[in-house]
């Protein structure tokens, strides 16, 4: 892997870190002092986690001038297999007596690798380093 490539994994990562404190934020926002249903809290923040992570990665990890509309459809659909994917992960093996904080980091770290593969070749994959810098 070249330099530019292990700097942009770390953006990447340090991105969805940031997108990860947003969403556990909002969800114990809404469900702790709103006491909103889980399931809304859940929904809630999961998206305000994707729209940050989706604009910050694309202007600044990827540099990407890709169609917005496109790329944030492929990414949605990143999510609608994803989202079922990892929710039956975490029933299956806290069922088989897993602990649920173990699972949930499990789930964090295939979302990390498979979602940056998965912009980098898929949602990005002709259009990286594309954007037009400024004129100074």
């Amino acid at each position: 892997m070249n330099k530019k490539e292990l700097l942009r994994s770390l953006k990447f990562l340090l991105f969805s870190i940031s997108a990860g404190i947003i969403q556990m934020g909002t969800f114990a926002l809404l469900n702790e002092l709103l006491h909103l249903p889980y399931w809304v809290s859940y929904l809630v923040a999961l998206v305000l986690s994707v729209v940050w992570n989706f604009t910050f990665n694309r202007k600044y990890t990827f540099k990407s001038d890709a169609n917005i509309a496109r790329a944030m459809t492929l990414v949605a659909l990143y999510y609608c297999v994803f989202t079922p994917a990892s929710t039956y992960n975490e029933h299956f093996l806290t069922g088989l007596g897993w602990n649920e904080y173990l699972v949930t980091a499990i789930n964090m770290v295939i979302n990390f690798v498979t979602e940056f593969l998965f912009q980098r070749f898929v949602v990005y994959r002709n259009r990286v380093d594309t954007a037009v810098k400024p004129a100074k």
